[in-house]
């Protein structure tokens, strides 16, 4: 049965980093509640959008409380007729509301690069052109990393992610141009990220006390900016996270 695509996401997401001597314990400790997806481990791929003086990363990078984001994303490496996620992002007050678009890339490059509506519009696709007439972005970085996603066995709302090897680049911005970057941790570990509507399940609670795995505030596009442009309070803090 083909699985049904949400589009509408209103969610807590909460960060982690775990390393590498600890991902085999987390990964036990987890297996008796939670489901790894049909899709098993997947590559994520996004052209991340900002304005020419990149003024949606600098004000994220400022902690206020509302940001916004606009990226394109596609799981694996794709062609022109794939399955696209054109996702605008927004974070108000700790709570991430997603919305996006599903459109084959051809499409959705046309929509965010020159502006060509796609044939079948909605009013998800109002709000994106919206974003796009008002802050005129360009496509601006591409990340990509490798990504177990587990589903709760008694809830499957609650969502977790392990994200491995992120990787960017600054030129060659088409997904069409695979998934090659520079590693942005190259000593390893993972990136946990869990994704709850309500209270976290007691038993996550446990797991992460015990193996003593605490969060972290991490952007993957506000690390890799930070890291290129040597922003220094950014880049000591990210290195920070990463040794965490």
């Amino acid at each position: 049965m083909e699985r049904k695509i949400n589009t509408v996401f209103k969610r807590v997401e909460v960060k982690y980093r775990i390393p590498e001597d600890k991902i085999r314990a987390f990964r036990d400790a987890i297996r008796p509640y939670m489901q790894l997806d049909a899709y098993g481990l997947t590559t994520i791929m996004n052209i991340y959008y900002d304005t020419d003086e990149n003024l949606l990363i600098s004000r994220s990078l400022d902690k206020p409380k509302y940001k916004e984001k606009l990226r394109l994303r596609t799981y694996g490496i794709p062609d022109a007729g794939s399955t696209s996620f054109v996702e605008l992002k927004k974070k108000v007050g700790g709570i991430v509301y997603k919305r996006r678009e599903v459109m084959p890339l051809r499409e959705a490059e046309m929509f965010l690069n020159n502006g060509i509506r796609p044939e079948h519009t909605s009013q998800i696709t109002r709000e994106i052109d919206w974003f796009r007439r008002q802050y005129h972005p360009l496509p601006k970085m591409f990340i990509a990393y490798d990504r177990e996603a587990y589903y709760g066995l008694l809830d499957e709302n609650f969502r977790l992610t392990l994200d491995k090897n992120i990787r960017y680049r600054e030129d060659h911005l088409s997904l069409r141009y695979g998934d090659s970057g520079e590693l942005l941790d190259p000593d390893g570990g993972y990136l946990l990220e869990i994704k709850v509507n309500g209270a976290m399940p007691l038993y996550m609670v446990r797991i992460l006390t015990e193996l003593k795995i605490y969060p972290v505030s991490f952007s993957k596009y506000g690390m890799i900016y930070s890291k290129i442009n040597h922003r220094e309070e950014e880049t000591y803090f990210a290195n920070e996270c990463l040794r965490a």
